[in-house]
């Protein structure tokens, strides 16, 4: 029980702060991975086995072992500190569910945009999106098995970033490495907020 003190304050457990981050990016990026890897409560995934009617439909250069898509969403959460919980939402990939990104973006601080180098112009749309928004977003390259190796300016002039937009590399599918990247976006996102106003301090009472 929360107790009080002499003051009249009531003294317990420290609320923390929701925080919301969309996790996007091109098809078969590791979005719903990178969800998977770093949610502390199991995710809601709406991940759907793929049919011959997504043949002609779905681009699958480069991950034709993919057997299943995220239709909806990905949802999960993690606490970074006593004071902060992050909720992730993890956008579809494919073009035909591109309608429901502005509702995931809605209220989200910021993005970290997924890139599968062996498919950079799946990464395009998503940069687009959130840049024409005003949307604060990182670029995370995930490391894929067998993917060729780039500079990090290799990646920038590739995807036409603008000066100031963090890039880093990472592993969708450790935690470790999936948390650093939502503790490098909550920073630059928190960087990019506007200054408070200055309190007015009265001349008199």
């Amino acid at each position: 029980m929360d107790s009080t003190s002499s003051s009249g304050r009531t003294s317990g457990a420290v609320i923390p702060t929701p925080v919301k981050i969309v996790v996007a990016g091109g098809f078969g990026a590791g979005k719903t991975t990178m969800v998977a890897s770093v949610s502390e409560i199991v995710p809601l995934s709406t991940e759907e086995v793929m049919t011959q009617a997504s043949d002609g439909i779905d681009d699958l250069t480069g991950v034709e072992r993919k057997t299943t898509t995220t239709v909806a969403l990905d949802f999960g959460r993690i606490t970074i500190s006593p004071h902060t919980v992050l909720y992730l939402f993890g956008t579809p990939g494919q073009d035909r569910f591109w309608f429901m990104w502005d509702e995931l973006a809605r209220g989200a601080i910021g993005t970290v945009v997924l890139v599968d180098t062996r498919r950079l112009n799946s990464s395009f749309a998503a940069i687009d999106f959130f840049e024409r928004r005003k949307i604060p977003f990182i670029v995370a390259v995930n490391r894929f098995d067998g993917a060729d190796d780039y500079e990090e300016p290799e990646i920038r002039r590739a995807l036409a970033l603008a000066p100031g937009v963090p890039v880093m590399f990472f592993d969708a599918r450790q935690r470790e490495s999936s948390k650093l990247a939502l503790i490098r976006l909550v920073r630059y996102a928190m960087d990019k907020l506007p200054p408070e106003p200055a309190q007015l301090v009265g001349a008199g009472g």
